[in-house]
């Protein structure tokens, strides 16, 4: 696998691709949200939710394999700019052809031009020779991609879930998000050559890192791709579910300054454990919620937990990492992730036939990592007296 040199510079600036990065993730939160939504009234199968979803996601792992040599031969800004539009060209024929097999296909791109926008701004900011700069940056760069999703989805109620309002509201989104790399004067990486980078350099990343960008896929695929159905599937709150997914990342994005902070200074295997352990409990609430305000905390609190883990995954890789391995590490993590988001709408959809609600899907899952984590820390403590580098600071 190819890697790519740069020059990592404090002069790196970050309000370029956070901006792109902001407006992206309103519309992307939005859109997200909206398709399963939309399905009934555009006369499509409800059943095709969790198929668009593994559909994103899948472009998602294959756009991941090819991001670098997009960053290779045109540098981060102009590569971010590209994907971004790819995927509102994507929403705009999506628009315009609204029928399952382009619905999928479409979905499919937007996946693999999103998997490059994730890569591309992760690597931009992430290119710093400092770790501690490595994870309060990271903190931003997650807490402005929540905070974009927890805005997107109080669109739902002003601009609906028919028509032409939805569809064009997210490409007037995206396509100031292309403008932002485009027109503004912050430095991005420098690019200066390129080398090789075996597979068998990844066998030394962190098997935790790697197990959490690939549990954090398989919550966040159903999270995003179901959670929506499954909200407007209660009757009684069924007509606030854009309040209800606001609440849910919105716990994602507020616990970012929180995990940095934490990330940085303890046991990421523990941290993972314990983030894992209260999203059980908080999926579990979920179901058991009888007032709107029990739903809504309980929703806050899985956001927390669940959204935390990739970031703390990400991290925990990142750990004395070279600088020109940075993209790298970045996109084999996003491989990870995506791997997990195939299969996690698909199996979490196929449980629902069986009887088993969206929230106890989630709670299983954690549950098996928070067990895993708490397993791995326990063996290298005992092993070695104290947890190694890549599982702690």
């Amino acid at each position: 696998m190819q890697s790519i040199t740069v020059t990592p510079s404090p002069a790196n600036g970050i309000f370029a691709p956070l901006l792109g990065l902001a407006l992206f993730a309103i519309a992307s939160g939005y859109f997200m949200s909206l398709l399963p939504l939309a399905l009934a009234g555009l006369s499509l199968p409800l059943g095709l939710s969790a198929w668009l979803a593994s559909a994103y996601y899948t472009g998602l792992l294959g756009g991941a394999l090819a991001a670098q040599k997009v960053i290779s031969k045109m540098g981060h800004r102009r590569a971010l700019a590209l994907c971004l539009a790819v995927i509102f060209s994507c929403v705009v024929l999506m628009w315009q052809l609204p029928y399952t097999i382009s619905w999928l296909a479409l979905r499919f791109i937007a996946g693999a031009a999103t998997a490059g926008v994730f890569i591309i701004v992760e690597s931009w900011l992430l290119l710093v020779d400092d770790d501690k700069q490595r994870t309060s940056r990271l903190g931003i760069y997650m807490a402005t991609l929540y905070a974009g999703n927890a805005f997107g989805q109080l669109l739902i109620e002003p601009f609906g879930i028919s028509g032409s309002v939805p569809f064009l509201t997210v490409m007037v989104l995206l396509s100031l998000a292309i403008l932002a790399p485009l027109l503004s004067r912050s430095n991005a990486p420098t690019q200066t050559q390129h080398q090789t980078l075996s597979f068998k350099a990844f066998s030394t990343l962190s098997k935790p890192a790697i197990i959490g960008c690939i549990v954090s896929g398989l919550i966040l695929g159903p999270i995003y791709g179901l959670m929506p159905s499954y909200l407007s599937s209660l009757s009684v709150w069924g007509n606030n579910v854009g309040k209800l997914m606001a609440c849910l990342v919105l716990g994602g994005m507020l616990i970012q300054p929180l995990s940095s902070y934490l990330s940085a200074r303890f046991s990421k295997t523990l941290l993972q454990a314990m983030m894992a352990s209260i999203g059980v409990l908080a999926a579990i609430a979920v179901v058991l919620a009888k007032s709107w305000l029990g739903l809504s905390v309980a929703l806050f609190i899985l956001g927390a937990s669940t959204f935390s883990l990739y970031p703390i995954a990400i991290s925990q890789a990142c750990v004395n990492a070279q600088s020109d391995n940075i993209v790298a590490i970045t996109e084999f993590m996003l491989i990870s992730y995506s791997i997990g988001s195939i299969v996690g709408p698909l199996i979490a959809d196929f449980s629902a036939v069986w009887g088993r609600q969206l929230p106890l899907y989630l709670a299983a899952i954690l549950a098996s990592t928070s067990l895993y984590m708490l397993l791995v820390a326990v063996k290298e403590k005992d092993g070695r007296g104290h947890l190694p580098p890549t599982f702690g600071i």
